[in-house]
C-alpha cells in the first residue's frame, strides 16, 4: 500500500511539474511575442485603435472613459513610471474642491462642481474612504472681508452647493481655535481622499473592460506616419496606434512638440513644500482652512489641510523648482533650467514679482518665516509643532507674454492626436468630468 501511495505520488508531481513547465513556456512565448510586436522593429500597420499617453488622475480617468463610451475600441495607456499616480496626483493636497474660485462659465467652474459629486458617488461605489471635513475660507481684515464679498458670489453664480457666509461666532462653532477670523465662507461639502487611490482604482476600471497599461514606458517621440501614429519610447519599444491623446502634465508642452504641437503655452514648475502639525497639535484644526486669496498672485496662499491619514498639512509656499520633478532643493536638472532661463514669457513674470519670489523662497528655507501667516488664523500655534513634511511640482502653463494659463487647454494641431496642454488644479477633482469632455472631444475629432 505505501508503495502504490508513493508510486501514484510520484506520478502527481511529475504531472504538476509538467503542468508548470507548460504554463511558464506559455507565458515565456506570449512575452515574446509581445517584444517583438512593440519594439522599435515592428512593422505592424497599427497595434492600438487609440494610445492615451500620461497615468496621472487625468489620463487614467480618460483611458477609462474611453472604454466606457466605446467599449469596441483596442486601447493602451502609456506611463513613464513603474508605478501610476506618482506625480501631480500622487503629491497633491488631497482636497475635494467644489469651485468656489474660479471664474464663472469657465471650464474650472464647470467640471470642478459637477466633478467633485461624481467623485463623492464614485467613492460610495467603488468604496473609497474620504471625508466631507468641510472648509472655511477665512477673512482677517477689512480689506480681506472686501475680496471674500465677491468669493462667494462667484462660488453662488458657480451653484456651489451649500455656500454660506458665516461671522466670528460661527468661525469658532466650526474651528474653534481659528480665532483669528472675523467673516468666512463656509463649504460644507468640501472633503478630502486619496487621489492617488482614486486615480488607481480608475485603471482598475480601464483594465477590468480591456484596457492594457504600460508601466515604464517613458516617450520620448510621437510620429506621424500616415497610416499610423508611431510612439518611440526610452525602453525602446515601439507602439503604434490610430490615434494618440497625451495626458503628459509636468511634461505636456514637450510631448506635443514632439507630435509636431505649438510651442505655446510652456510648464514652468513650481514646488509646493508644505510643512506639518505633531501628532499631538493636530486637534486645532477640524476642516480645511484657508486664506482669501490674493488676486495679484496665481496661488491660494498657505492653508491648514487634514489628510486621510490623520495629518494635518500646512502650506504650500510656491517657490521656482529646479527642475520639471523637483520635489527638493537638491533636485536639479540643468537642461530644465537653461529652458526656463531662456524663456521670456518666465522673466516678463519674474521681474514684476521679484519681491514676492524672494519671500516665498526665505519661507521655504527658513520655517519662522511661515509662523506668522498661520497664526493670523490660529494664534495658538508655535514654531514647536511645525516639522517639513512633503512636496508637490506644480506644472504651471506660461505664454509667451508672461500671462499664467488658468483654464483647461487642448492642442488639435497634430493629426489623430489630441493633446491636453493645462490641467491645472482641480483636475482631480474635475477627472471624471473632464474625462468626459476630452472622450466627446476626441469622438468627434477621431470619428470613433
Amino acid at each position: 500500500s505505501s508503495g502504490i501511495n508513493a508510486e501514484y505520488g510520484g506520478t502527481q508531481l511529475s504531472l504538476a511539474a509538467s503542468m508548470l513547465a507548460r504554463k511558464a513556456l506559455c507565458q515565456y512565448a506570449r512575452n515574446v511575442r509581445w517584444n517583438l510586436t512593440h519594439r522599435s522593429s515592428s512593422t505592424a500597420s497599427s497595434v492600438y485603435d487609440l494610445v492615451v499617453v500620461g497615468g496621472g488622475i487625468v489620463g487614467l480617468g480618460t483611458a477609462r472613459a474611453l472604454l466606457l463610451a466605446h467599449p469596441q475600441l483596442k486601447i493602451a495607456l502609456l506611463e513613464k513610471e513603474t508605478e501610476l499616480a506618482t506625480h501631480q496626483t500622487g503629491h497633491n493636497s488631497g482636497v475635494i474642491h467644489m469651485g468656489i474660485y474660479y471664474t464663472p462659465g469657465s471650464l474650472k467652474a464647470k467640471l470642478c462642481v459637477e466633478g467633485a459629486l461624481r467623485t463623492y458617488d464614485y467613492c460610495d461605489e467603488r468604496a473609497i474612504p474620504y471625508k466631507k471635513c468641510g472648509k472655511l475660507i477665512v477673512a482677517t481684515n477689512d480689506e480681506e472681508s472686501e475680496r471674500l464679498d465677491v468669493l462667494y458670489d462667484k462660488g453662488l453664480q458657480n451653484n456651489v452647493p451649500g455656500l454660506a457666509m458665516v461671522d466670528k461666532q460661527q468661525i469658532l462653532e466650526i474651528e474653534p481655535y481659528c480665532t483669528g477670523g472675523i467673516r468666512a465662507i463656509h463649504s460644507p461639502n468640501t472633503g478630502i481622499v486619496d487621489w492617488k487611490r482614486v486615480a488607481r482604482s480608475y485603471g482598475t476600471d480601464f483594465e477590468a473592460k480591456g484596457g492594457r497599461i504600460l508601466t515604464g514606458y517613458e516617450v520620448k517621440e510621437i510620429k506621424d506616419v500616415g497610416r499610423e501614429i508611431r510612439i518611440d519610447c526610452a525602453n525602446s519599444y515601439r507602439v503604434t496606434t490610430k490615434h494618440v491623446i497625451t495626458c503628459a502634465g509636468l511634461h505636456s508642452d514637450r510631448l506635443a512638440m514632439s507630435a509636431g504641437g505649438t510651442g505655446n503655452p510652456t510648464i514652468i514648475p513650481f514646488r509646493g513644500e508644505y510643512l506639518e502639525l505633531r501628532p499631538d497639535r493636530r486637534y486645532l484644526v477640524n476642516g480645511n482652512i484657508y486664506p482669501v486669496p490674493n488676486p495679484k498672485f496665481p496661488f491660494l496662499g498657505v492653508h491648514f489641510t487634514p489628510r486621510m491619514d490623520g495629518a494635518i498639512w500646512v502650506g504650500p509656499n510656491a517657490v521656482l523648482a529646479g527642475s520639471r520633478e523637483g520635489y527638493t532643493w537638491g533636485a536639479v536638472d540643468t537642461s530644465d533650467i537653461f529652458e526656463m532661463a531662456t524663456f521670456k514669457g518666465l522673466w516678463k513674470l519674474a521681474v514684476p514679482n521679484l519681491s514676492y519670489g524672494m519671500k516665498e523662497m526665505v519661507k521655504s528655507a527658513v520655517i519662522p518665516f511661515q509662523l506668522a501667516d498661520l497664526q493670523k488664523f490660529i494664534p495658538e500655534v508655535k514654531l514647536s509643532d511645525l516639522v517639513r513634511g512633503s512636496a508637490g511640482v506644480r506644472a504651471q502653463a506660461m505664454t509667451e507674454d508672461g500671462s499664467l494659463v488658468e483654464d483647461f487647454s487642448f492642442d488639435e494641431t497634430c493629426h489623430g492626436m489630441l493633446h491636453v496642454r493645462n490641467a491645472p488644479s482641480p483636475a482631480a477633482t474635475s477627472s471624471l468630468a473632464i474625462a468626459d469632455l476630452i472622450v466627446d472631444r476626441a469622438a468627434k475629432r477621431f470619428q470613433l
